[in-house]
């Protein structure tokens, strides 16, 4: 990569540009980002459904069924379910936590703050959010933004599998420590997550971890790990064609 472009990737991404190249990535987490979720009480495997010329129908198909989902005790508090946004033949799939207060006002997965960092992260790796699928693990918001709970992400988990199906992405990029493990199926930290080519469940479809844009607004100084992720997942991509 030329210099005059890794300087425009990093300045989408809001790293400064004098910033050491070499600095050493030590996987240092806040406390938010590296308590274990729980996750080893099976995997629930999505049904097979059709892909390529009806995966618009179907993705609008589950949609609908998502709306009305009364699985968990969400559906109470939700003000709408946040289904995922973006295009049904993608190559990128972005998967984060859960829906926050925008999210669930607007119906879309990543608006506000940590939306906008997301679009400059893509945008860094000559993506727009036009072109990537984004979605969440949970497709309700839990109250006050908490984290979600084992048997929330165990009911959402067949959604998350049949969009995943449909879709069929080259590599999926999962936002969070919360969507990595609930992604991996582990209660590994994200620090040792990262910078690790992994599948999702039994396919063979690449999974890259990386820090969540919120926890990133938090704690700015971990963007330039991020953007080692954001390099990692393209080279995995082009491996992947």
């Amino acid at each position: 990569m030329d210099e005059q472009r890794r300087l425009y990737y990093l300045d989408k991404m809001g790293i400064q540009a004098w910033v050491s190249r070499t600095t050493k990535s030590v996987g240092i987490q806040d406390s938010s980002e590296s308590s274990p979720l729980n996750l080893r009480q099976g995997k629930l495997a999505g049904a097979s459904v059709p892909v390529g010329d009806n995966a618009v129908a179907c993705l609008d198909d589950l949609r609908k069924v998502v709306s009305v989902c009364t699985l968990c005790e969400l559906h109470r508090t939700r003000t709408q379910t946040v289904f995922g946004t973006g295009s049904p033949d993608a190559d990128w799939m972005v998967i984060g936590e859960a829906p926050g207060f925008e999210e669930d006002r607007k119906g879309e997965p990543f608006v506000g703050r940590a939306g906008q960092l997301l679009t400059k992260m893509l945008l860094a790796i000559g993506l727009t959010r036009e072109e990537v699928f984004i979605a969440n693990i949970l497709k309700c918001r839990p109250p006050d933004n908490r984290d979600p709970q084992h048997q929330e992400i165990m009911h959402c988990r067949p959604y998350l599998r049949q969009q995943i199906n449909m879709i069929q992405p080259k590599v999926i990029l999962a936002m969070g420590r919360i969507a990595a493990q609930a992604l991996l199926d582990t209660n590994t930290a994200i620090g040792r997550l990262r910078g690790i080519k992994h599948c999702y469940e039994d396919t063979r479809i690449p999974v890259i971890a990386t820090y969540h844009p919120a926890y990133l607004l938090r704690s700015p100084q971990q963007k330039r790990k991020a953007w080692e992720d954001l390099k990692f997942a393209v080279r995995v991509r082009e491996e992947n064609r």
